[in-house]
């Protein structure tokens, strides 16, 4: 999948420090991209919008 088209962001919880962040571009078309935001050039994570849909709210349920 190319992601080019891909707009990044962090969590609003990430500090401006740098730091161990992560990057999620939800708005391409079929899947969420997840990469290491200090390694913006590096490999990128796919998943189905489901999938990332349950993830995140697992970890919601976990907080």
């Amino acid at each position: 999948m190319r992601l080019i088209d891909a707009r990044w962001r962090k969590s609003t919880r990430s500090g401006t420090s740098g730091g161990n962040c992560v990057e999620v571009a939800d708005n391409l078309s079929g899947a969420v991209a997840v990469r290491d935001s200090k390694d913006p050039d590096g490999p990128a994570l796919t998943f189905a919008p489901t999938s990332w849909r349950a993830f995140v709210t697992g970890l919601a349920a976990r907080a």
